[in-house]
């Protein structure tokens, strides 16, 4: 990665691997890039938003993203995928329906992102344009995007129903990078809202433990990258919350 990539806005997490903190609402986007295709994980919270993470990845590539995967169904995480024309967009099993255009999970997305704080008008303009997934992943699935190697894994449920972790495995000297989505959080205590599944979480954070092992770095879906020992003891408050081993 060069510094082309820094410049743009990208924090390096490894060779073809970054990622970015979006203000306000503070969610991370992670871009994997090789010799053919770019994936994108996550679009941000409006159109707004997924412009200025489109300008950032085409800056930093010199093309354009070809693959977005959602980590989840929430609003400040999805609603930017529209602005990416043509890609293949990808999400756990599930997401097709929240995700629908006029459907009440798409209702329910404005709804949350006007309640967070985002402006009326453009959350709306966002779900009028909504995205769903076109390819759902059941268990994992791997992209080869050139010379990288991307696997999408089905690690819910947990913080929703519908929970999407990325691992881009370690080359010959590098860390796996895991993208977790929401099912890890630095910044903030883990948010359980309506959809979580608190009694499953715990399971969820051990798929994402056994996929990255102990030496990746674990990207959470808000706030600073971390490693297996924060992502284990946030395990095991979710476990002691919600009264599981």
């Amino acid at each position: 990665m060069d510094a082309t990539w820094e410049d743009s806005g990208w924090e390096r997490l490894a060779e073809g691997v970054g990622r970015c903190r979006l203000p306000r609402w503070d969610a991370t986007v992670g871009l994997v890039a090789g010799r053919d295709g770019a994936l994108l994980f996550d679009t941000g919270a409006t159109l707004r938003e997924g412009r200025e993470v489109r300008m950032r990845a085409e800056a930093a590539l010199g093309r354009r993203v070809t693959h977005i995967a959602l980590s989840h169904p929430h609003f400040d995480h999805v609603l930017g995928t529209a602005v990416f024309a043509g890609v293949q967009v990808y999400g756990a099993v599930g997401t097709d329906g929240l995700l629908a255009r006029g459907s009440r999970g798409a209702d329910a997305l404005r709804q949350d992102a006007v309640r967070h704080g985002a402006p009326a008008g453009e959350a709306a303009e966002a779900v009028a344009h909504l995205v769903a997934p076109h390819h759902l992943v059941s268990g994992e699935l791997t992209l080869d995007l050139g010379g990288v190697r991307a696997t999408l894994v089905n690690c819910g449920p947990g913080h929703t129903g519908h929970d999407l972790a990325l691992l881009v495995p370690g080359g010959a000297a590098g860390r796996p990078v895991v993208f977790c989505g929401d099912l890890v959080e630095e910044s903030g205590e883990p948010q359980a809202g309506p959809d979580a599944l608190p009694g499953r979480w715990p399971a969820a954070v051990d798929r994402l433990l056994a996929l990255g092992g102990a030496d990746a770095l674990y990207v959470p879906g808000h706030g600073a990258v971390v490693d297996a020992a924060f992502v284990r003891a946030q395990r095991d408050v979710l476990a002691a919350r919600s009264g599981v081993s």
